[in-house]
Order: structure tokens, then C-alpha cells, then sequence
């Protein structure tokens, strides 16, 4: 059984009762939102993750991506930045490897942290296929099927599959003249392989086995924007939007089929494009939770991007999204390092928290207000106690020593909430 069918039947699971507690709202409120699509919770029934609400009428959430690569396969660096990501406040971890012993890594993450995990089933059968002296154009439909079905049977939470990749808009996508083509990694395997093989999307084509296996364990299908725009040039092109009608179409078959469903979004965006953007999005896909990775609203900011990342992700938050794939400073560069995965989930954290403030959630508020009484109140610990970081403002705090605590070095004797304390 998944959340999705318990819902619709009326029932009421542990997992509802958590996420309704966590989120300060009516548990039947919930199992309504998540019968109608609106709210998944990934939660794989192998599975040992906290139970994490993603969709309308919930706080944003925030997702952290690391991995090992065939250039850099350190284990133990991956699972303390999987422990760095939870530290400060990530909701869920893909792990998108593709070095060595993967199922071993899957599990020593997985051991690591308890919060929601995710995974691109894809990159393991691309790492079969290449360990067989084989190119990824070879790949067998069959090795995909059997990462996305041991991968279920470990307990993964939700999976990036890029179902929405046809063999017909493959041969349109030839003619678009992109400028960046394919940005995703997942995106370009298959539309290689079906350019090669003449044959349509294996995904695409066995959709109803993976709504069985999805079913199965309760895998929440986290349907991937494998014609995600790459550069701001190609942002609501055609190609991008005929991959949205096309998961539009999945995300109905998945909900009719009673499996937990949500839908990836655009990479690169122009920030006047975002609004339209989100709302389209939400209208194809039925009300589908909605998954971005940034939006990035500029190109030009290398080594910054978790800045421009959190730009667009605050305006497609307040504007629909739900659910936020960070950015590091890494992206585009290299395998991003631990400073790098806490720079990127801070960076997310306030995107999420201002578009939250936007939409007046209550709890995004309540805090807002406590940290406004504790500047006002010149009470520090409180003040870093709510930030999103807490060590980096106290140092910054203590790198000047003052004699008063009713002030900082900015202003010294000057401070305004000191010279009008108690007057207004």
C-alpha cells in the first residue's frame, strides 16, 4: 500500500501523523491534500527515513545532492557531507554516484542519516553498462529495471526517472537548435540511446511496470526534466515545455494508479520567467508537487551559484514550487567539498524561508518574529540560536570585543535600537 492509496481510502498512517505534527496542520486536512496529488511523502515501506511532507500547503523544502564520481570515489567524504546536509536542516539527500561499489555506498549513507533519500537510478545502470566495456548507447532496458528494483528493495525513498523523453521528441529536439542541447546527465543517456537505438524510451514504454514496482514498495516517482533548460538562452523553449506536457500525461497514470508522484523543473531561468513558469507547471501536472534545481536566474556567476540558485528559488517558492534542489558554489566547477554543501544548503534554507514568509506560513513567521524580539532585545544567543547558521554570526559577533552588549562595531554608541529603546 502507499500513502497516496491509504489516503484515498480514507486511513490514516504514522507517517501522516508525523508530517502533520511537524507542519502544524489537520492530519485529515493532509490525507485529503495527499489523495488529490497534492503532497507526497516519500517513504519507502524498506525504508528507515523521518516521514517528510513535500507539496501545497507545507513548508518549502530543500534537497542536497552528493555522490562519488570515477574521479573522486571517497566514501567517507560523502557521508559526512550527507551528515553536514541534515545538520543544517537539508529534508532530503540524492545520492547521484557513479563510482565504485555503489550499493555498498547507498547503504552507508543511508545508515548515516534518517532523512529522505533519493537517487537516479539511471547513473547505476550507465556504470554496469561501462563495466561490461560497453557504451552507454549499449545500455540494457533490463539493467535500468534492475537498479530501479534493487534500489526499491534498499530502501530508497524517491528516484529521478526521465520518463518524459521520447523517441518523437527526441527527432523535434534535433531540429530545435539549442544552444546548451542536453544539460542532464540522466537526460542525455537516454536520448543517446534511443538517437542510436531507433527504439522509444524504455521508461516511457514500460511505464505501467514502474507504477507496479513504485506501488509496490511506495516509491514516490520524482518524474526528471531531462530537457531541463542548461543556459538562460533556452529557458520555456519548446523542448522544454513538450517534456512538461509529456509528464503531465505520466503524473495522471501515476495518480490514477495510486502512486506518490512529483514533478523536476527548470535549471536555468530568467527571473521574469519563474512566475509563469511554476503555474504552467502546476496546470499540466495536475497539481503535482514541484521539484527545482534553483532556479539559476544568471549565468554568469560561477563559484556563486548557490547565490543565484537561491534567487530563483525564492521566486519559485512563493510561487508554486515545493520542493528546492540546492546549489553549491561547486556547480559547474567540480564535486563540491563540505564548505561547499553547507555554503549550498544555507543558501537554500533562505530561499525557502523567505518564500515561506511570502505565502504566511505560520511557523516561517513565528520565527521571523522571535528573531525581530531578540535584535530588538539585544539578546545574542537567541539570535544565533534561530539563525540558519549559528557559529558563522558569532564570529563575526566576537571578532570585535565590546564592553556594552547593547551594541555591535557597526554602530557602536550610535545604535538606533539602543538610542530609542524603551521611546517607541
Amino acid at each position: 500500500m502507499t500513502q497516496k492509496s491509504e489516503a484515498q481510502k480514507g486511513n490514516i498512517t504514522p507517517e501522516m501523523e508525523a508530517v502533520a505534527h511537524d507542519e502544524n496542520i489537520n492530519v485529515n486536512k493532509l490525507a485529503k491534500l495527499i489523495a488529490d496529488g497534492r503532497v507526497v511523502i516519500p517513504k519507502n515501506i524498506n525504508g528507515h527515513s523521518k516521514a517528510c511532507g513535500i507539496g501545497d500547503g507545507l513548508k518549502t523544502k530543500i534537497n542536497a545532492n552528493i555522490g562519488s564520481s570515477s574521479k573522486i570515489d571517497d566514501i567517507e567524504l560523502e557521508v559526512n557531507k550527507a551528515k553536514l546536509a541534515q545538520e543544517y536542516g537539508a529534508d532530503a539527500l540524492m545520492d547521484l554516484s557513479t563510482g565504485s561499489d555503489l550499493t555498498t555506498f547507498r547503504k552507508k549513507i543511508m545508515d548515516a542519516v534518517d532523512i529522505t533519500i533519493g537517487t537516479v537510478p539511471i547513473y547505476e545502470a550507465g556504470v554496469i553498462t561501462l563495466n561490461k566495456n560497453k557504451e552507454i548507447i549499449d545500455m540494457d532496458a533490463d539493467d535500468l529495471f534492475k537498479a530501479i528494483e534493487n534500489q526499491a528493495k534498499e530502501g530508497v525513498d524517491f528516484m529521478t526517472l526521465h520518463c518524459g523523453i521520447t523517441k518523437d521528441l527526441v527527432e523535434k529536439l534535433e531540429k530545435a537548435k539549442r544552444m546548451m542541447g542536453i544539460v542532464s546527465r540522466g537526460g542525455t543517456f537516454l536520448a543517446s540511446w534511443i538517437k542510436h537505438n531507433q527504439l522509444e524510451n524504455p521508461l516511457y514504454e514500460n511505464y505501467d511496470y514502474l507504477l507496479e514496482l513504485s506501488y509496490e514498495y511506495d516509491i514516490t516517482l520524482s518524474l526528471g526534466d531531462g530537457l531541463r533548460p542548461g543556459c538562460l538562452s533556452d529557458a520555456s523553449d519548446i523542448p522544454q515545455i513538450q517534456e512538461l506536457v509529456n509528464l503531465g500525461g505520466l503524473v495522471k497514470r501515476a495518480q490514477d494508479a495510486n502512486v506518490q508522484v512529483m514533478v523536476e523543473g527548470p535549471g536555468h531561468m530568467p527571473l521574469n520567467q519563474i512566475k509563469a513558469n511554476m503555474e504552467i507547471q502546476k496546470t499540466i501536472c495536475y497539481g503535482a508537487p514541484f521539484y527545482v534545481l534553483g532556479p539559476l536566474v544568471t549565468d554568469l556567476a560561477p563559484g556563486y551559484d548557490h547565490i543565484t540558485g537561491a534567487i530563483g528559488g525564492a521566486i519559485a517558492a512563493s510561487s508554486g514550487a515545493n520542493f528546492l534542489c540546492y546549489v553549491t558554489p561547486a556547480e559547474h566547477l567540480s564535486l563540491p567539498s563540505l564548505e561547499d554543501v553547507k555554503e549550498g544548503v544555507i543558501a537554500s534554507k533562505i530561499a525557502a524561508e523567505a518564500a515561506d514568509v511570502a505565502k504566511g506560513l505560520d511557523s516561517a513567521w513565528e520565527r521571523e518574529r522571535e528573531m525581530g524580539k531578540a535584535r530588538k532585545e539585544f539578546d545574542w544567543e537567541k539570535q544565533f540560536e534561530l539563525a540558519f547558521d549559528h557559529s558563522k554570526p558569532r564570529s563575526y559577533r566576537n571578532k570585535c570585543e565590546l564592553d556594552d552588549d547593547e551594541m555591535c562595531a557597526m554602530c557602536g554608541e550610535y545604535c538606533a535600537v539602543k538610542i530609542a529603546k524603551g521611546d517607541f
